[in-house]
Order: C-alpha cells, then sequence, then structure tokens
C-alpha cells in the first residue's frame, strides 16, 4: 500500500509540474504570454524556455539597492522596470533583472514587454544557475539588439560589483569601461553614483 500512494504521489507532482511541449522549431516571443500554468518570470532564449531558480539574499538585496538608486537618480522622461521581458527577435524574450527604458515605452496597464529600441540600459545580476546566459548569451543578444549601456552584477565577498558596458555602434559589440567595487559613479545613460557597500543597510539608515 505505502509503494503504491508513493507512486500516486509521484504521478501527481509529475503531472503537476509538467512542462509544455514545444512546438517543431521552439517558442517563439509571443507564444510566452499564451503558455499556459509557466512559473513568474519565465524567459525564453533561443526558442528555449529556461525557468528561475529559487532567489538568494544577495539577489534580492542587490536589486533593491540598484532599483532604489536609480529610481532617485534616472531623468523625469526615464522609467526604471524591475523584472520585465524584452522581445528581441521572435525567439529571443529574456528577462534583464533591471531596464532603464524612455517613457514613450509605456503602453499601458496590460504591458508585459518593452521594444529594445526604447531601453537604455538593460542590468544583469549573476546566480549560480544563469552564469553563462547572463556572461555570454545575454549580453551579447542585447548588444546586437542595439541596448546601449549594459550592466553586469557580480558577488564578491557578499559585496555586488558592476562590470559596465557600453555599445561600440561600429561593431555592436559591448565594450567594457569600467569595473566598480565600493562605489559605481558613471554619467552615462545618466549621472548615477551608488554606494555597493550599502547593499544590507536598511534604505534611510545612515554609514
Amino acid at each position: 500500500m505505502g509503494a503504491l500512494m508513493s507512486a500516486a504521489a509521484d504521478d501527481e507532482r509529475a503531472e503537476q509540474y509538467a512542462f509544455p511541449t514545444p512546438p517543431a522549431g521552439g517558442w517563439t516571443a509571443d507564444d510566452l504570454d499564451r503558455i499556459p500554468g509557466l512559473p513568474p518570470h519565465t524567459e525564453l532564449i533561443d526558442g528555449g524556455l529556461f525557468f528561475v531558480s529559487p532567489q538568494t539574499y544577495f539577489h534580492m538585496a542587490t536589486l533593491r539597492l540598484l532599483e532604489n538608486a536609480l529610481l532617485d537618480c534616472a531623468p523625469d522622461d526615464l522609467c526604471v522596470i524591475r523584472e520585465m521581458t524584452t522581445k528581441l527577435g521572435e525567439r529571443d524574450r529574456p528577462e534583464p533583472d533591471l531596464m532603464v527604458v524612455r517613457e514613450g515605452a509605456l503602453t499601458g496597464p496590460e504591458q508585459t514587454w518593452y521594444d529594445p529600441s526604447h531601453i537604455l540600459l538593460a542590468v544583469e545580476i549573476v546566480s549560480e544557475e544563469s552564469v553563462e546566459r547572463d556572461r555570454e548569451i545575454k549580453p551579447r543578444k542585447y548588444a546586437a539588439a542595439r541596448i546601449p549601456h549594459f550592466w553586469r552584477v557580480e558577488q564578491n565577498y557578499g559585496l555586488p560589483v558592476v562590470y559596465v558596458y557600453e555599445l561600440d555602434p561600429g561593431t555592436n559589440n559591448y565594450a567594457v569601461t569600467g569595473i566598480h567595487h565600493d562605489r559605481l559613479k558613471v554619467t552615462l545613460p545618466f549621472e548615477i553614483d551608488i554606494d555597493l557597500t550599502a547593499v544590507n543597510r536598511r534604505r534611510g539608515a545612515q554609514a
């Protein structure tokens, strides 16, 4: 009886977590809004679905720090977008951790993605399960889509290190313009000054 109950439970779990079967040639960017039962923050890369692992404290705290800082310093005609997708092409719809977009990119409350032509900055916080995607695949695709600025954020002894890239319009490749450890201070795409050591500090608390 115990073995039968265990097998039934396994079948129930398998049914609960069954993944959708892709069509021939893989999924398209438009499919991401139509596939039933997808976990939150599912991405589409090269026609394949990628699911997010449980978030770490570092990822959450760094995302909060950068989002709050960008909200504080972004000009009024720009918007800071958290964890929404961009449609790079028919088979690519990644979800940057943060984007800075032009205000005209906002189309309404039901919007689920942004056109790369409206994105000034894409930010990826590298997770253990997404190292190759965050370091290699996504930056290459963001550059091909001509997103002018890209930040890659890594963890070093519990603190964020921000690798800042700018698009070379002659080659459509990113060139690194700085590696920032304790303080991120740049003038593009606008004036930004972030104390990276404040990642574990409550907002408004004194250093």
